[in-house]
């Protein structure tokens, strides 16, 4: 039998200083290319909300309650919360104005560009777990009507979907992860 020890460079941290890339943390091209594809996936969907509630593209938001005819979308998302919802009273009194609307909608977009481009994506995955977090307790799965998990939902799994990019750098595969690396080291920008 034949065991295999994985590469000096996979398991030796980068020095202090210079820039760490995704070959040091994962070594394999196939699994690579699924975490890009996935940090591919999970921006696409930021950006659609963007666009779809932007734009009223229809598919979620009709085009009169489109953002640029006038539409609030947080202000829809926290106006229609059902009163027992314990916490949608506190969102409401903090978010439920144009200032809601504005950071929700930035967050979208940020959070989407980021994740499609590769780079910035430890700030889009701290910012997206916060505003899935949010979106989350705002409407408890085991509060009123129950999906179908009381548990777990989308909004987690889609936070962790933001989270694996950004500790692999699956940035730099198909990406900009590697060129911004370049620019900002690996703090908290990368």
């Amino acid at each position: 039998m034949t065991t295999t020890t994985p590469s000096a460079r996979a398991t030796t941290p980068a020095p202090s200083g210079k820039a760490m890339f995704m070959d040091d943390i994962v070594t394999r091209p196939g699994t690579q290319s699924v975490l890009a594809v996935s940090r591919i996936a999970i921006g696409f969907i930021f950006l659609w909300a963007f666009l779809d509630k932007t734009f009223g593209l229809g598919f979620t938001t009709p085009s009169e309650r489109a953002w640029i005819n006038g539409g609030t979308p947080a202000q829809g998302y926290l106006g229609n919360l059902p009163p027992e919802q314990p916490l949608a009273e506190t969102f409401q009194s903090l978010f439920l104005n144009s200032f809601g609307d504005i950071i929700f909608m930035a967050g979208l977009l940020g959070i989407g560009v980021a994740m499609v481009a590769g780079a910035g994506l430890k700030i889009a995955a701290v910012s997206g777990t916060a505003l899935l977090l949010f979106m989350y307790l705002v409407a408890l799965p085991w509060v009123g009507e129950h999906g179908t998990n009381p548990i777990l939902d989308s909004h987690i799994l889609e936070a962790l979907l933001l989270i694996i990019p950004a500790v692999t750098l699956a940035g730099d595969k198909w990406g900009l992860g590697k060129w911004w690396a370049g620019k900002v080291g690996n703090g908290w920008l990368r």
